[in-house]
């Protein structure tokens, strides 16, 4: 099956990615990361007969730093993977650091990439460095009481995060492996065993983030390809969705119905000439892919009291 997708009205980022339905308050919101933004917008009617919702005017807060995702907390507000913290960002879009995890001090710097939380409401958030070096990343889990483990070492460039619609299964991706693995999920404890391939990209491009579908589809972005690509459970294509940016760097099913399918592209890294063929990178982009996506769980924190976390506030707007 073939799709394409349609842009949207907001206008490009630098890195846009990690796009997520926010169903309590009925909008989108995706960050963009090295420009430190987090963006929300409602769905609006758009003025043609595609069939298909627009991005209206929204909101943005601008950070101090890069912002790798943000999900929303089950107490009002969000939790951002941000610089190489944790932050709970409350209504007005003031932060609070929550935890940190043990970053290496070897002088290679790092930031969050793309982090979710499982069906439990514990974040998974991984860890790059700025220039990719191999192996500098991980992948740790913040749980709601502010603790943080580390449960992978060793990543290059952490990304592609979801889990199955039973929750046994977690699919991510280390971007340069061009390959999207497999673990099994224990919900009770969060633990990860059994790593094994799922689904490789081979020259096409490579995994970046994905997206679950209610039939345990696996929707993946692949960055260099203008692609996103849908795998069955046993890992054979079944859907191909055109993009007409190159850097494709995520998707997230959104919508009150789960029944569309949200895109984020970047425009990072391009060279005049390729921006002036590309107009579109960077964009975000939406289509109906004939599939329903699994409802996003909230980070399931306490809005009373948050162990092991920072009582220290500040404004995110403020300069590095």
């Amino acid at each position: 099956m073939h799709l394409t997708a349609l842009p949207c009205a907001p206008v490009p980022g630098r890195l846009p990615e990690g796009p997520v339905w926010h169903a309590g308050r009925g909008d989108l919101l995706w960050v963009d990361i090295t420009a430190g933004l987090v963006h929300r917008a409602r769905l609006v009617d758009r003025d043609d007969d595609s069939g298909l919702p627009d991005l209206g005017p929204g909101t943005t807060v601008a950070f101090d730093r890069p912002v790798g995702a943000v999900a929303p907390c089950a107490s009002g507000g969000l939790i951002a993977a941000a610089g190489t913290s944790f932050l709970r960002v409350d209504e007005a879009g003031v932060a609070t650091e929550f935890a940190r995890p043990a970053v290496p001090d070897d002088g290679t710097p790092r930031r969050m990439n793309d982090a979710k939380c499982d069906p439990a409401g514990r974040l998974l958030a991984g860890t790059m460095a700025y220039d990719a070096t191999a192996g500098a990343g991980a992948l740790y889990r913040l749980d709601p009481d502010g603790t943080v483990t580390t449960v992978l070492g060793s990543v290059t460039i952490s990304n592609g995060l979801g889990w199955s619609p039973d929750g046994r299964l977690l699919y991510y991706a280390d971007s340069p492996t061009r390959r999207v693995d497999v673990f099994d999920h224990d919900p009770a404890t969060g633990a990860l065993s059994a790593r094994r391939p799922f689904a490789d990209t081979g020259s096409a491009g490579l995994p970046d983030g994905l997206a679950i579908d209610t039939e345990g589809r696996v929707w993946v972005a692949v960055w260099g390809a203008g692609q996103v690509r849908a795998y069955t459970p046993d890992g054979a294509l079944h859907a191909v969705v055109t993009v007409p940016a190159s850097q494709v760097s995520s998707c997230a099913f959104a919508g009150p119905d789960l029944d569309l399918l949200v895109i984020t592209t970047a425009a990072e890294g391009l060279t005049a000439e390729q921006l002036a063929a590309e107009s579109h990178a960077g964009r975000i982009f939406i289509c109906r892919p004939g599939a329903t996506g699994l409802p996003v769980p909230p980070f399931a924190d306490d809005p009373e009291h948050f162990p092991g976390g920072s009582t220290t506030s500040h404004d995110p707007r403020g300069s590095a």
